[in-house]
C-alpha cells in the first residue's frame, strides 16, 4: 500500500488543498524474497476508487487516523481518496467552489496522476455526517458518474448543512431531495445506494425517512442500522469495511474484492 500526502494548488479554488490517496501494493509476500516471484510496482490495470468525503470539523487525514480504511482498502485493491474540504460541505457556498472542485477538478487530478481508472463503472463515492451530504449532492448530481456511493450518518438536507456552515436557509441546486426527485423525474438511473446510521444517532430518523423516499422514487437502497451506537467513529469503522464489501465491483480486482477469511 502506498500512501501519497498531496498539497496541491486548485485551478478551481486558487488555493492550495491537501489530498491523501491510498493506493494498493501489487507486491505480494510472495514476491518479497519469501517464495519467489517478480517484484513490481507497476498495476496489472487501473485501480477502482473511493472517494471518501470527511464530515464536519475534520480534513483529509481523518478517515485514514480514526479507522482502519487503509487496511480495508489494501485487501481488497481499491484506492481511497480523501481530501480537506474545510467545513465547507462539497458545495459552492459563494466563497469556495468545492462542487466544482469535487466534480470536475478533484477526478481530472487523480485520474491523471496516479493509477487510477476514470470509468464510472469503477467510480464510488461515500462519506460520513457532513460528508455523507456532500455523497448525496455529486451522487445525484451526476449519477453517471457513479457506479455507487455510501451515505453513513448523513446530513440529508441542505437545511442541515446551512444550519452548521452558516448559509443562506434555501438552495435547491444543493437540496439532495430535490437532486433525487429529478432524477426520478427524467427516467435516469440511480447508483446503487449504501446507507447506514447508528439507532443511537441523533440524525437516525432523518436517514430513515430519506431511505424511504429514495426507495420510492425506485432507486436500490441498501440499509444498516446497529444499535447501540450513535455519531462516531467505531461506527463508521464498521461501516466503511460493510460498504467496501458490498460495492458492486466489475473492475480486475474484484475477485480480490473482498476480504479472505
Amino acid at each position: 500500500m502506498a500512501k501519497i500526502n498531496c498539497n496541491v494548488i486548485s485551478y478551481t479554488l486558487r488555493r492550495t488543498v491537501d489530498i491523501t490517496v491510498v493506493v494498493p501494493t501489487t507486491t505480494i509476500p510472495e514476491s518479497m524474497g519469501m517464495g519467489g516471484g517478480q517484484c513490481s510496482h507497476t498495476p496489472k490495470a487501473p485501480y477502482p476508487v473511493l472517494y471518501l468525503l470527511h464530515g464536519g470539523g475534520n480534513n483529509q487525514a481523518t478517515w485514514t487516523g480514526y479507522t482502519n480504511v487503509e487496511m480495508y482498502a489494501e485487501e481488497r485493491n481499491i484506492a481511497v481518496v480523501n481530501i480537506a474540504a474545510e467545513n465547507k460541505s462539497y458545495i459552492d457556498n459563494g466563497v469556495d467552489d468545492f462542487f466544482t472542485f469535487i466534480s470536475q477538478e478533484l477526478p481530472d487530478f487523480v485520474t491523471g496522476m496516479f493509477p487510477i481508472s476514470k470509468k464510472p463503472e469503477d467510480t464510488y463515492i461515500a462519506g460520513l455526517s457532513m460528508g455523507g451530504y456532500g455523497t448525496l449532492v455529486h451522487a445525484f448530481s451526476h449519477p453517471e458518474r457513479f457506479a455507487a456511493f455510501g451515505a453513513f450518518s448523513a446530513a440529508t438536507s441542505y437545511k442541515q448543512i446551512a444550519e452548521f456552515s452558516g448559509m443562506p436557509p434555501e438552495n435547491d441546486r444543493f437540496e439532495p431531495e430535490v437532486l433525487a426527485r429529478k432524477i426520478a423525474d427524467e427516467g435516469k438511473a440511480f447508483p446503487k445506494a449504501y446507507m447506514a446510521c447508528g439507532m443511537d444517532d441523533f440524525l437516525y430518523e432523518n436517514n430513515k425517512k430519506f431511505r424511504d423516499m429514495l426507495i420510492s422514487l425506485g432507486a436500490d437502497v441498501t440499509w444498516d442500522e446497529i444499535a447501540g451506537y450513535g455519531h462516531e467513529w467505531r461506527f463508521w469503522d464498521i461501516e466503511v469495511e460493510k460498504f467496501l464489501d458490498w460495492l458492486p465491483r466489475t473492475d480486475v480486482y474484484a475477485a480480490q474484492g473482498k476480504r479472505k477469511i
